[in-house]
């Protein structure tokens, strides 16, 4: 007997991020999987004169605020999980954390998609190449 597989959820702090872990964890519940979360982030960098630079920003803290929202996550989940944080870019980023699990969950959107579009760039770059099947959920979700 195999077992359980190893969840995946993608979180940013989101609405659909929110519903994507509850969604998971649910799933989880009813087959005994691990659950995972995942909270990607990225300096953003700037081209200039001599390339590229990393802007100069107070107060702008992109692995803390990830790590923040790693924990708000593992609070407000009804299950144990495990956190992992990872520098990078989303998309990529997310599907490297996939590697050898047996799903991932993501929202359909994140904080800069606009509410009018339905799947976001990092939800779609997952579908397109995560190396296991992929569960994108809305903000309005049914449990598994």
């Amino acid at each position: 007997m195999q077992p359980p597989a190893r969840i995946v959820v993608g979180v940013d702090g989101s609405a659909p991020a929110r519903a994507a872990v509850r969604w998971a964890a649910g799933l989880a519940r009813l087959t005994g999987g691990a659950l995972e979360a995942v909270a990607v982030w990225d300096f953003p960098c700037l081209f200039g004169e001599h390339g590229l630079v990393p802007p100069a920003l107070d107060g702008f803290e992109p692995e803390r605020r990830a790590a923040e929202i790693l924990d708000e996550t593992a609070a407000g989940c009804a299950l144990p999980l495990s956190r992992r944080l990872r520098a990078g870019s989303p998309g990529p980023a997310l599907v490297a954390a996939a590697t050898g699990a047996g799903l991932l969950v993501l929202g359909n959107r994140g904080h800069a998609t606009p509410p009018d579009v339905p799947l976001g760039t990092v939800a779609h770059y997952c579908l397109c190449h995560a190396p296991c099947p992929v569960v994108i959920v809305r903000e309005t979700w049914l449990s598994p």
